[in-house]
């Protein structure tokens, strides 16, 4: 597995493009893990980001951090993927323990939920993201002899590739409710990727699935290149998000499922650092003004 991990580094694995940004969420969980008041808590974060050469040097702890709090990026943005992972983990927990047994995490990154969280007996995680990511992820957790608290089936192919297929030959079964989640995936597709992938989750999903997501409204994200976030990030750790994101206009993917029958709420995260009384709250130049969190139910017919 090591030989595997260490084949994909680079822009197919964590090392590079996107696949650093999933570091820097391992790295605002591990920050979150070690807070004395987490959101969420993600005892293998620290671990992902010690790993890897691009992220070794980086904080796992507020105190590893010279201004604290005050730091845009370890401070205020780390803060939004601590209570961001807090309010995913409480949907999908909700989803499975009301009906849905089929876990789907959309381009899953070093998401460990399948570890940490306490799923039904009965309940299928499954993994799909790319080859690299997820061996640099099974390596790490093979090192830790981490053991999923749930059956966990990883799919190691591309979004961009035949995923529906890989996701059946895995056993997906499409007769039954299922709960989805594409967490900081959207905003890095083009405007024709969403849509077709929201569309293909509504053809997957049986009555009573559900599905969560993370979507940016800006009508020009641009209009916050200077926001402390972007520029701390570029500045501190060499990831620049705008560059990143893809920046047509985005499809209004809330009220194509709501087209489609499903019921949607569409929330800011700031209306749950009000719920949570932890969290960031709106700023000037806020490049977080621009983000929405989508729930969806899919009614049983």
């Amino acid at each position: 597995m090591a030989g595997a991990a260490h084949r994909n580094t680079g822009v197919e694995g964590v090392d590079g493009g996107v696949g650093l940004t999933a570091l820097l969420v391992a790295a605002a969980r591990a920050i979150e893990t070690n807070r004395h008041d987490p959101l969420a808590r993600d005892v293998y974060a620290e671990h992902f980001v010690l790993a890897a050469p691009a992220s070794a040097g980086w904080p796992v702890r507020m105190q590893q951090v010279p201004d604290g709090e005050a730091n845009p990026l370890w401070g205020r943005f780390a803060r939004y993927f601590g209570l961001r992972t807090r309010v995913f983990d409480d949907f999908l927990l909700r989803s499975v323990r009301e009906d849905a047994r089929q876990v789907v995490l959309l381009g899953a990154g070093l998401d460990s939920r399948a570890f940490r969280l306490d799923w039904p007996p009965d309940c299928v995680i499954f993994e799909i993201d790319r080859e690299g990511v997820l061996a640099f992820k099974h390596e790490v957790l093979d090192g830790l002899s981490a053991a999923p608290k749930a059956a966990r089936v990883p799919i190691p192919v591309d979004l961009r590739a035949d995923w529906v297929g890989a996701l059946t030959d895995a056993g997906f079964d499409t007769a039954a409710p299922s709960v989805w989640l594409a967490e900081g995936l959207l905003f890095y597709l083009p405007n024709t990727a969403e849509t077709y992938l929201i569309d293909t989750v509504d053809r997957l999903s049986a009555g009573g699935s559900t599905l969560t997501f993370e979507v940016k409204l800006d009508k020009d994200l641009l209009e916050y290149r200077d926001s402390p976030l972007y520029t701390s990030t570029t500045q501190q750790i060499g990831i620049d998000l705008l560059a990143l994101f893809d920046r047509e206009p985005r499809p209004d993917s809330a009220s194509n499922l709501a087209g489609k029958g499903w019921s949607t709420t569409v929330h800011t995260p700031f209306d749950f650092t009000r719920h949570h009384g932890r969290g960031p709250l709106p700023e000037q130049n806020d490049a977080l003004a621009g983000n929405r969190w989508v729930f969806a139910n899919k009614p049983r017919m």
